[in-house]
This record gives structure tokens, sequence and C-alpha cells, in this order.
């Protein structure tokens, strides 16, 4: 049994070698010049961004994901595909599609492909627990169905330096974006339903943090906690400092993680998030 996904989740290296979890990368591109997400680390992507302008990403093409499912499948093995929101992504569709070029060449093999409904860490946790059961021995369905339990039970939360990416991006009108920086409005972003949303809107960045931390408090006070990652875009001492404070109250392990260039270019340097799952289901 074997548990494939997108470069989105942003799982470490050795995550996916500890549960042998497979991985295909979206891409960005500037006009013609395509590159995998997994091949750009963020100092030069954002540096690529400051001069060139926002690119525009892709889905894994379907020669990538043809030959990792047909490589699983004449290994004898089952596969899981769980892969970002179809709301975010052709990714998903582009799993469906080679689903069926493998079933034709082989048919009796088991594959499933999973709609996360999310991204970053809250996709990631779906692929963990997924891979975890299946290195205990379960089926195909029961992965399936650990990945699905797991989405109910989790949640995403982050928060911009500021609006010029969203801007950039056709995220928010110029105007908002123009107003929100002056007076230093900050969002704090979540995915429900497949889509990135506004939870709240509070003045400052250290204050974004602070309701950030307090929303997730909440969550684990009605629902028991699971795990808790946080995940940043260069500023690696600010996650620090939120790790530090959440161990303080929950005496935990937390995990620090990097957003890469397909969802980092919607918000840009400096954001920084918290992805956590709790042991009774949110939704």
């Amino acid at each position: 049994m074997i548990v494939l996904t997108d470069s989105t989740s942003y799982l470490s290296e050795k995550i996916r070698k500890e549960l042998n979890i497979k991985m295909v990368s979206l891409n960005i591109s500037y006009g013609n010049d395509s590159m995998r997400e997994i091949d750009i680390d963020n100092d030069r992507f954002y540096k690529m961004m400051a001069s060139n302008g926002i690119p525009t990403s892709s889905q894994p093409s379907v020669g990538d994901m043809y030959r990792e499912m047909l490589d699983v499948v004449e290994k004898g093995d089952s596969l899981c595909c769980i892969f970002l929101s179809s709301d975010m992504s052709g990714t998903f569709s582009t799993g469906q599609i080679v689903k069926k070029m493998v079933l034709e060449r082989h048919e009796n093999a088991k594959i499933e492909i999973v709609d996360s409904r999310s991204n970053c860490m809250q996709l990631g946790f779906a692929v963990v627990m997924a891979a975890r059961a299946a290195q205990a021995g379960k089926s195909l369905e029961q992965v399936k169905e650990a990945a699905l339990d797991i989405i109910k039970r989790s949640r995403f939360l982050f928060i911009p330096e500021n609006l010029d990416y969203l801007k950039k991006g056709g995220r928010i009108g110029g105007a908002s974006a123009l107003l929100g920086n002056l007076f230093k409005i900050i969002p704090i972003l979540t995915v429900e339903n497949g889509k990135t949303t506004i939870m709240m809107k509070v003045r400052t960045k250290k204050n974004a943090v602070l309701a950030m931390f307090d929303t997730m408090l909440q969550d684990i006070n009605s629902c028991d906690l699971g795990e808790i990652v946080i995940h940043h875009i260069n500023c690696l001492d600010e996650a620090k400092e939120l790790a530090n404070v959440i161990k303080e109250h929950l005496e935990v392990i937390v995990d620090i993680m990097d957003i890469g260039p397909v969802i980092g270019l919607h918000v840009g340097p400096g954001a920084i998030g918290i992805a956590y799952y709790t042991l009774k289901a949110m939704r």
C-alpha cells in the first residue's frame, strides 16, 4: 500500500521517507520558462518575484503523475492519492484522468483519489494519517477513510505580512489592499469547503498572531489536540517564537515547516500560520 501526494503538502523529506510517501510536484512558470516547485527554494523564488512579477502555477503534468502511479501499480501495490483542493488546482482532476489511463493497462489495479479540500499541512496531515494506516497494514478503503477523517478534524490558519501579494494575485482589490496596509489591517485566512476564506480581520500582525493562537486554543479546548505544525515563509524567527508560546501553553512538540512557491506566491514572504488537528471532529 502506497500513498501519493503533491508538493503543496510541504511534507519534509524525512517524513516522506519514514512513511514511504510518494510525491508529484506542481510547477511555476514565467511564460515558457517552467520549473518544478520542489526545485526552487524560497529565497531564490521571492527574488525572482520581486524582479519578474508573479508567475503562474500549474498542476503536475500528466506524464509525471502517470509514471508515479504506474510504478506503484506495476510493483503490485495498491495506491491512495491525496491531493490539494480541487477548487485550488487541477491536480485532483489530473489524478482522475491518470487513474483511468493506468486502469486501461492494469484493469485490476486498486487506486483511490482523495480531494483533501485544502493544502499545506492540512493536506499533509491527511497524507500522514493515511500513510500511517498503510504501514499498519490497513486496507485501501481504510487508508482512504483515515485521510477523510482527519480532514474533518483539522484546520489551517495563516496570516500574510501585508496585503501586497493578495493584491498582486487578484485575491483582493487594489483600494482594499491600500487601505488595509495603511491602517495595518491583517486578515486571518483559513481554508473551508476547499477555498481560502477570511476568518477575521485584525489590526497589526502581532494581534493577528495572538488571535490565530486563541482560535486554535478554542478548537483544542473543545475537541482535544492531535498534532501541530507552524508554517512560515522566510520568517523563521517569528515561527520559532510562536512555537515557544505554544509549547509553554500546551507542552507539545511543535514542528516548523516552510510554505513553498505555489501556495506562497499568493501571500508572500513573512506569512505565518498554524496547521493542526484535533482528536474529535470540528465539523
